[in-house]
């Protein structure tokens, strides 16, 4: 999968008088609505990583403060978080792959695991149909990823 990203000199902080920023993708990560919090920001977490792992270009140069202490970089373009109910997910799931676009997935069953190899056994255990998703991330050009995860809404 090839997704175009707006240029690194294109995505840098807009200085005063300059117009904002606006990427070629969006970067989304979907919820279901049940979960507690720190499962939530636990899902997330994971999710986006995998985005940023599979695209480099959405991450971002290291920062330094003033001081020169150096920091590791971080996600260039905000990452906007939504929130449904199971069926919400299961749809926006399927018209993000339908629509090509790249999807991470986070399943129930990963809360009872411990480490990346058996994450993965878990997912490849249950067909794409019967994923029990608590969370997607999807990446890819900005109106693809709008009409995936149409009528889902933002995180409160």
């Amino acid at each position: 999968m090839d997704i175009t990203a707006s240029s690194p000199e294109t995505a840098a902080a807009p200085t005063a008088g300059e117009a904002p920023v606006r990427f070629d993708t969006k970067l989304a990560v979907l919820l279901r609505e049940d979960l507690q919090t720190w499962q939530r920001l636990n899902v997330t977490a994971f999710l986006v990583s995998g985005v940023g792992s599979a695209f480099p270009e959405v991450i971002g140069e290291p920062y330094e403060d003033a001081d020169g202490t150096r920091y590791l970089p971080m996600s260039r373009q905000p990452v906007l978080v939504f929130e449904g109910g199971k069926e919400d997910l299961a749809a926006a799931h399927r018209r993000a792959l339908d629509r090509g676009l790249a999807v991470s997935v986070f399943t129930g069953d990963l809360f009872a695991t411990g480490n990346d190899r058996d994450n993965r056994a878990a997912v490849r255990a249950v067909g794409r149909a019967d994923l029990d998703l608590v969370g997607i991330a999807v990446y890819g050009p900005r109106n693809a990823v709008d009409r995936a995860l149409k009528g889902c809404r933002m995180h409160p």
